[in-house]
């Protein structure tokens, strides 16, 4: 992991220490916040067009990136509780993704891997 994303995770770590919350702390009960968190990211684009959507308001912008923050943290917290190491994880995915979807088949298509 790099060092950005280890002092993250260690500053949560003191923050949840410092406040008792370990207790709270559960994989599962992390995972329902973790969801509950992107469905408020998500609820900023309800019933926006695709071209409101990528230029937003000021203030919606702020909320967004705060409730993005919010599921970034959840999800290290997480990480963490299961030792994983979410970097490497994410790159094998790509790696996964990437023989999945070739680029000859995929470029351009939306389709599920099952269906190109």
């Amino acid at each position: 992991m790099t060092i950005a994303f280890l002092d993250l995770r260690d500053k949560l770590r003191e923050f949840s220490r410092a406040r008792d919350w370990d207790q709270f702390h559960t994989p599962r009960n992390l995972a329902t916040a973790l969801a509950v968190e992107a469905a408020e990211l998500l609820e900023h684009f309800q019933w926006l067009r695709d071209e409101e959507s990528t230029s937003l308001q000021p203030e919606v912008r702020e909320a967004v990136s705060l409730e993005a923050a919010d599921v970034l943290l959840y999800l290290v917290r997480l990480a963490d509780k299961l030792d994983l190491d979410l970097i490497a994880l994410a790159q094998r995915k790509i790696e996964i993704n990437a023989e999945k979807y070739p680029v000859a088949l995929a470029r351009g298509n939306a389709k599920k891997y099952t269906d190109l």
